[in-house]
């Protein structure tokens, strides 16, 4: 079965760190997709949603942590952002919950949208920034919210 988002080149932002997570956000959103189109019962549905919506608030933190380490200037903009896509993925997993929405095209329409204009638009602004002031665009090691969502999950 076909994927809604495949990862490309064109979405790395060039640091392992974020580009990781984004994978980890699109893998959990092809889960959702595929469980919706297999009919998992609605329980699953729940706990990925449930997940997605954990690690969208993980993912931002780890994106504003920097910002602030780094005394990025779009800062305040960004966490704007942040704070507006993470309230409507919010409202749509409670409307789920709530029986007033389903799990729907619409739905998945609105999530490969909002990752991919979210990466193309917003966080490929703040790379240049980063790297200019010694990000390092690689480690050697898995990175460390990949481990703390690891763990999360056992």
């Amino acid at each position: 079965m076909k994927d809604l988002i495949e990862w490309k080149t064109e979405l790395s932002v060039g640091i392992q760190e974020i580009d990781e997570q984004h994978q980890i956000l699109i893998k959990l959103i092809n889960n959702l997709y595929h469980s919706i189109i297999k009919r998992t019962e609605n329980e699953v549905i729940y706990d990925i949603l449930n997940e997605l919506v954990q690690y969208t608030v993980v993912h931002f933190a780890v994106e504003e942590s920097l910002m602030r380490i780094f005394n990025y200037p779009g800062y305040d903009e960004h966490k704007k952002h942040h704070e507006d896509l993470k309230q409507q993925v919010i409202d749509l997993q409670t409307k789920v919950w709530d029986n007033e929405s389903s799990v729907s095209m619409e739905l998945f329409k609105f999530l490969k949208d909002w990752l991919t204009k979210h990466i193309l638009m917003d966080d490929k602004k703040y790379v240049p920034f980063f790297l200019e002031r010694g990000l390092q665009q690689t480690w050697a090691k898995k990175s460390w919210a990949g481990k703390i969502w690891d763990y999360m999950r056992t």
